[in-house]
């Protein structure tokens, strides 16, 4: 994976619907879970909502945590 790609991940915000404004990588996993079964939007937007269900699905959110740390603004 990409650093580049994580640190932005960690910085993105839900752009729309019932979350937003949180950052992707707090999303619920029933949330993520729904986008899989519906399609996950095209674009970046879409790789971050992916990128995130394979990472919370698969239990590896302690690998975001030194990244969130320093790179997400406060």
């Amino acid at each position: 994976m990409d650093r580049e790609f994580l640190i932005k991940l960690v910085q993105y915000k839900m752009p729309f619907g019932k979350y937003e404004g949180w950052y992707i990588t707090e999303l619920p996993v029933h949330y993520l879970e729904w986008f899989h079964r519906q399609e996950f939007p095209n674009g970046l937007l879409g790789q971050y909502l992916a990128t995130m269900y394979e990472i919370k699905i698969n239990g590896l959110e302690d690998l975001l945590r030194p990244i969130r740390k320093q790179y997400r603004s406060r």
